[in-house]
């Protein structure tokens, strides 16, 4: 999407407050004990609360309001009966829609007491993404995200998911420009431009470097499997660098 007015700015920012006020009250509830149920159901209320509807379900019919991902799993985990336990590693993502307009952001969480490496790994995908916020720039290559990133993880000994994408949003949860990389890639050659709202979400790993499907039809799992992180923005580019549409306050 293109943003054309302050109007549609003010509506990606309200729906994107919600998700990233989602994200923070269901990180908030983590803890030993809780099931993935309980969880989605916290997000799903904050949601509603605020006059949005899950995303995933409007768009795919997937079965919960939220994703929630843990351990092994990499993403689009289903939420159900799983039981939350001490040191586990779990990814939130949350995207929405409201009035027409979509937002989604995500953040991974350590239940205490987490793994040294783990707990580094966690502040090393905040690192990462804002790596990644601050390439985004009216004109500049797409190819910056993608490189600044992969650079970061090399020098740092970490992996990236080679086949989970940023993508475009604004008037649909996936839209154009579509397969954003967050790893260096030779081919991308597109222009960000004034206006364009996209997500930015890499997805860091301590070995990871593929995401393979699991026995259901949505969850992903890291190969080889490893502990791996996702943060997640939507964005605007503007002449004056980013715009940052998923901030809880």
């Amino acid at each position: 999407m293109i943003i054309s007015s302050d109007e549609d700015l003010q509506a990606l920012r309200d729906v994107g407050r919600i998700c990233a006020l989602a994200v923070k009250t269901m990180g908030g509830a983590l803890e030993p004990g809780i099931t993935t149920r309980e969880l989605d159901a916290i997000g799903r209320k904050v949601l509603e609360e605020h006059g949005a509807q899950s995303a995933p379900e409007l768009c795919y019919q997937f079965p919960g309001a939220t994703c929630i991902s843990v351990n092994e799993e990499v993403a689009h985990g289903i939420p159900g009966d799983r039981v939350i336990a001490a040191g586990d590693l779990v990814n939130i993502d949350v995207s929405a829609e409201k009035a027409g307009f979509f937002g989604d952001t995500g953040a991974s969480f350590i239940v205490p007491p987490g793994k040294p490496k783990v707990e580094k790994l966690l502040r090393d995908g905040k690192r990462a993404l804002f790596l990644g916020i601050n390439q985004v720039k009216t004109g500049t290559p797409f190819s910056r995200i993608g490189t600044v990133i992969g650079a970061f993880a090399l020098k740092n000994r970490y992996t990236l998911i080679g086949n989970l994408a940023s993508h475009g949003i604004g008037r649909s949860l996936h839209e154009e420009p579509k397969e954003l990389s967050t790893w260096p890639d030779p081919e991308e050659t597109r222009i960000m431009e004034e206006g364009q709202v996209f997500t930015i979400e890499p997805f860091l790993s301590l070995g990871g470097e593929w995401a393979e499907d699991g026995d259901d039809p949505w969850t992903l799992y890291s190969d080889p499997q490893a502990p791996t992180v996702q943060f997640e923005h939507t964005v605007v580019a503007t002449k004056n660098g980013p715009i940052i549409l998923t901030l809880a306050d």
